[in-house]
């Protein structure tokens, strides 16, 4: 085992996978010698060369086209999209193109490419860099979502992602690279895409989470705790496929669903897990779903005390919990 913060796991699986198998390769925005803007794919481009590790022009369309390119004559692209919030110019090459690829030709190709997604608030990134906009991609057939919350997860999940045959977009949140170090396991390690984890057991209600709220949620059970509320922490970690048999035995033990996430609540993922519980799990519940989201105003404010107002901790999910506990 490695102790290493969620930065250190990423990189890791990318230079693990790169020393595996030559095929698999890194494009990006400063991701060479830099080393990207947060130093994730440092160290890469000296020790791989100009020929794995390329500098591209402020062109994420070009960045995610070429990916695609690569892939289809048989490398292994991670493409980095420097933050989230810039993936918008590559929208039709990723969800006309590149998620459709293995259906349009009948099976003949597959795109096994990795779209790196630095997302999320609370690192006073403001408008162009705060944004959580995953959704637009788990709508999307033919993508796989993934979205890790600990080291161990960030490197097994990656692993998987970059070995997977077909495109997976690989959402990091900011605020989590360097917020703790925990164990990781050394050399190969590989976590499948799709299964959720239970990273706390309860009994009076179910926390549904990914990413960064996955660690305000163990906050808030807790603070629960000390009420004597035992609140099940439910991280998803992939986003698509989605393991709606982990969602729906968590509802049918606990009785009642919170579903939380950053990015806001109208047409939010977390609509999606309401409507699963709804549909597979009504006779299970015991009160309403109820879902903690971001509020409905277009980005996080730049303004430390609005940016705060905006975020999600352990306090409001602490709040909801209690509330619906309540009902």
């Amino acid at each position: 085992m490695a102790e290493l913060n969620i930065l250190e796991a990423i990189r890791t699986a990318m230079d693990e996978e790169m020393a595996r198998d030559p095929d698999v390769m890194v494009l990006g925005e400063d991701v060479g010698k830099k080393g990207g803007v947060f130093g994730v794919t440092e160290g890469l481009f000296a020790k791989y060369g100009e020929k794995r590790v390329l500098d591209t022009p402020l062109t994420e369309a070009m960045i995610a086209g070429a990916a695609m390119g690569a892939a289809l004559y048989g490398l292994k692209p991670i493409a980095e999209m420097q933050f989230a919030d810039f993936v918008y110019p590559a929208f039709n090459q990723i969800v006309s193109e590149i998620a459709r690829m293995r259906y349009r030709s009948n099976n003949a190709f597959g795109v096994p490419m990795v779209i790196r997604m630095p997302y999320g608030g609370g690192v006073h990134g403001a408008l162009y860099h705060s944004q959580s906009n995953e959704a637009y991609f788990t709508s999307t057939v033919g993508l796989k979502v993934v979205a890790p919350g600990t080291p161990a997860d960030a490197k097994g999940l990656l692993t998987a992602a970059i070995r997977d045959p077909d495109p997976v977009m690989f959402f990091e949140h900011k605020k989590t690279y360097r917020l703790f170090k925990a164990e990781v396991p050394d050399g190969e390690y590989v976590v499948p895409i799709g299964p959720a984890v239970v990273a706390r057991p309860g009994s009076h209600l179910s926390i549904f989470c990914y990413g960064y709220m996955r660690h305000c949620a163990l906050a808030a059970a807790e603070v629960l705790a000390e009420d004597g509320i035992e609140a099940e922490v439910v991280d998803l970690r992939t986003l698509r496929p989605l393991d709606t048999d982990t969602i729906l035995a968590s509802v049918e033990k606990t009785g009642r669903a919170l579903v939380v996430h950053e990015a806001n609540g109208f047409g939010g993922f977390g609509g999606e897990i309401a409507a699963i519980i709804a549909e597979h799990g009504f006779e299970f519940l015991d009160a309403p779903v109820r879902r903690l989201t971001g509020p409905e105003v277009p980005a996080v404010p730049y303004h430390h005390d609005l940016e705060e107002w905006f975020m999600i901790g352990p306090e409001s999910i602490a709040q909801a919990a209690r509330d619906l506990a309540a009902y």
